[in-house]
């Protein structure tokens, strides 16, 4: 991640390529019950977990909804959800 200033003193982000992979991967339709986790696998080379935990902070950045507003916002709703539940 590189940081730039917006002018007003405030370090903005730039997304990664890893984050922007993620993101991708994220917007994908899987057809197969564990393509998802093979392509985690092999495209990204992370685990499932770690994948998660990447996943879950990009959806807390501007950067990232900025990026891909709809999948963002659709994923934050998904995971108000689940702490709801909880």
């Amino acid at each position: 991640m590189t940081l730039r200033s917006d002018g007003g003193g405030v370090l903005v982000g730039e997304l990664s390529e890893r984050d922007l992979a993620v993101l991708a991967l994220e917007g994908r339709q899987w057809r197969t019950a564990g393509a998802k986790e093979r392509a985690i696998r092999e495209e990204l080379g992370l685990s499932s977990t770690r994948y998660y935990q990447l996943l879950n902070a990009l959806l807390d950045r501007p950067e990232a909804l900025a990026h891909a507003p709809v999948l963002v916002n659709r994923l934050r709703r998904i995971r108000e959800v689940r702490r709801a539940a909880r």
